[in-house]
């Protein structure tokens, strides 16, 4: 989660003063925005939160200049000043709504600043037991759900086997607990954290719509009945209200499906990645505690607290990441397989024998044309490095090369380089000599 701060105490951010530990949320290595100093948590689609206001506060404003203004006095008893207290007060809990939903932590499972201990053993002792034991990560494990199997994945970003129903957002690069979707209305990803809130915010703004859209038909019904007019030529009075009956009437569609939606999948206890993902109406849901206390698990249960305290110092231990063991050989999860996370968008790259045969044979001739530059007089002094000169061990290795470390293929690129080195001279002394000794015979 932590990276060690730069010289000086500059952590990523200016506003660290020198000899000091910077910030969590100063070397977030997330795609995360920060405000008040770490007080609030974005995704980096923050942009999109003001187009959202936008879109709320301009037909609210629009009612109630050209609507609610109009209707005060058409109400006995002072009830019309209630229709603009109403969208007022109810636009200011929306928009809290937006907030607490798009500025919080969605639940974000802090980063490992080194794999987990390997669980399983992939390889034996060699005989002598000279050679240390090659370990590799599972790249999934089981766990158990109320009496249901389910399988987590390990996550190559953050170091960790996700918990059940955790998923890696590509967008915000952070694992998310109880991962629904990344919403780009609020620009955060929705989460055990904020998914209340979010379906607040969705459901609020159906009824915002639905009480704009009313009293705009109230109040074209007033001027045809006022005015004994048709109710085309009301609406031609109120072009406004024609502006708003249409808005609101394409929005109820969009935020309203989206209520009925997020409604179907509290009461079987779904996410939306769940729902598109795994299809729990082909299987059991481990997760589904029935209609009522799967509601009470989301309005009724206390929110969990963050995992991360961005505003704290780092230390030490959190900002180095201490190298491991040398004794043992770790391989992870993606060894000897496509390597990237296919959920972060990467192009998996392959580490197979012909690729890494590839690279030698293009170290080779890069060598030869390196000697023949820089010894003239010397004419393919680097040596022929095929296979059947190679010593066995260094040939054995190179048939296992797809399955260890990167740190070792650079290791048996500098033993080739060294090698070649090596017979480069020897050959090179050995033309020296034989040059002597014609010059003797003269």
């Amino acid at each position: 989660m932590y990276v060690p701060p730069l010289p000086g105490g500059a952590g990523g951010r200016d506003d660290a003063p020198a000899g000091e530990q910077p910030r969590v949320y100063q070397v977030w290595r997330g795609s995360n925005e920060f405000f008040l100093q770490g007080r609030f948590i974005f995704g980096p689609d923050v942009r999109s939160v003001f187009l959202t206001m936008f879109l709320i506060i301009a037909p609210v404003v629009t009612f109630c200049v050209f609507v609610a203004r109009h209707l005060m006095n058409d109400f006995p008893d002072s009830w019309g000043i209630s229709v603009m207290v109403v969208v007022v007060v109810f636009t200011v809990y929306d928009l809290t709504l937006l907030l607490c939903t798009s500025g919080r932590d969605p639940g974000i499972i802090p980063r490992n600043t080194h794999p987990p201990e390997p669980e399983s053993i992939d390889g034996m002792n060699d005989s002598g037991g000279q050679t240390p034991q090659q370990f590799r990560l599972p790249r999934t494990k089981e766990v158990i759900v109320n009496g249901i199997s389910i399988r987590v994945k390990y996550c190559d970003t953050c170091m960790l086997y996700r918990p059940p129903r955790c998923s890696h957002c590509s967008i915000c690069n952070n694992c998310v607990e109880r991962f629904d979707h990344h919403c780009p209305w609020v620009g955060q990803c929705i989460g055990l954290r904020n998914y209340r809130f979010f379906y607040m915010f969705v459901f609020s703004t159906t009824l915002l719509c639905l009480y704009v859209f009313a009293f705009c038909w109230v109040y074209v019904i007033k001027i045809r009945n006022a005015e004994q007019l048709s109710i085309w030529k009301a609406l031609a009075k109120t072009p406004a209200s024609i502006v708003l009956i249409i808005y609101c009437f394409l929005c109820v569609w969009f935020v309203g499906g989206l209520s009925v939606f997020h409604l179907y999948l509290m009461s079987t206890n779904q996410t939306t990645y769940e729902n598109f993902r795994y299809r729990y109406d082909r299987r059991d849901n481990p997760y589904n505690r029935g209609i009522l206390n799967n509601f009470l698990e989301i309005f009724c249960t206390a929110i969990p607290p963050s995992k991360n305290n961005f505003r704290a110092r780092v230390t030490v231990e959190q900002g180095l990441q201490q190298p491991r063991s040398q004794s043992r050989s770790f391989m992870s999860p993606n060894m000897g397989k496509p390597i990237g996370d296919l959920e972060m968008g990467r192009k998996p790259v392959p580490w197979d024998e012909p690729r890494t045969a590839a690279d030698i044979r293009d170290l080779e001739a890069g060598l030869e044309g390196m000697f023949d530059e820089k010894e003239g007089r010397i004419a393919h002094a680097s040596p022929d490095l095929s296979r059947d000169e190679l010593p066995v061990e260094f040939v054995e290795g190179r048939a296992g090369m797809h399955s260890r470390q990167s740190s070792r293929v650079h290791r048996a690129s500098d033993e080739v380089e060294a090698m070649a080195v090596q017979m480069a001279t020897a050959r090179a002394e050995a033309n020296g000599g034989n040059n002597v000794a014609q010059n003797g015979t003269h």
